[in-house]
């Protein structure tokens, strides 16, 4: 496993990078986000380690860019911000998992291999359509009646999950838990906040409808009425 550690603490670093080391594992290590997000895109990595404050950028505007920019490397943020509002900021921008300082190097290394042992995608998987609407995996390109879709990385996988389930109801709680991993009450407000945004971009400028809200349950995603 070769891993990134982009943190600008070097106690904390060094002593990632021994744990990863003694376990056979390859360790690079970088200081600051502008160097991370450099890195991650010119260096294949299988996961990032990735510290929230970093200086001169938050990390979670790092990620951002990084998921924006199509790198799709699974990435772990490292923080001492342990609200929910916090966590839920960083899966927002796209991180995999998030895990709060201090922590045991032990349950580090299981969070690291846990995303390193995600299934590759299907050929028969890497497109996705509904009706005029398409999503290409391994570009995370997504159109409708041809016309590009700007989706930001929470929006995307609300929308991919959709679309390996069509015709399916979708409740709230399988997104929150598919695309945020955490098990968040259902009654939270973060769902249907970026489902409408997502509908926005997806339904609004065209004539058929395609997401369909269940009222009390959740969604389907559907070219028929």
């Amino acid at each position: 496993m070769k891993v990134l550690i982009v943190e600008d603490d070097v106690d904390t670093a060094d002593f990632i990078k021994r744990g990863l080391e003694q376990h056979g594992e390859i360790a690079h290590h970088v200081t600051s986000a502008q160097k991370g997000m450099l890195q991650a895109s010119s260096s294949e990595f299988d996961v990032i380690i990735f510290d929230r404050l970093l200086p001169n950028m938050d990390g979670i505007d790092a990620v951002r860019i990084l998921r924006g920019s199509n790198i799709t490397t699974p990435i772990i943020m490292l923080t001492a911000l342990g609200e929910t509002t916090d966590r839920v900021a960083g899966l927002d921008a796209g991180a995999d998992d998030y895990l709060v300082k201090p922590f045991d190097f032990s349950e580090l290394y299981a969070r690291l291999k846990a995303l390193t042992r995600r299934t590759p995608l299907k050929q028969e998987a890497l497109s996705l359509s509904v009706g005029d609407l398409v999503l290409e995996r391994t570009a995370r390109k997504v159109t409708r009646s041809g016309q590009v879709l700007d989706l930001n990385p929470k929006e995307y996988q609300i929308l991919e999950y959709l679309m390996l389930n069509p015709g399916q109801l979708v409740t709230k709680t399988m997104l929150l838990e598919k695309v945020w991993g955490f098990n968040f009450d259902p009654r939270t407000s973060l769902v249907q906040t970026h489902v409408s945004r997502l509908r926005n971009k997806v339904d609004k400028p065209f004539t058929i409808e395609l997401i369909k809200t269940i009222r009390g349950c959740g969604y389907i995603l559907s070219d028929h009425d």
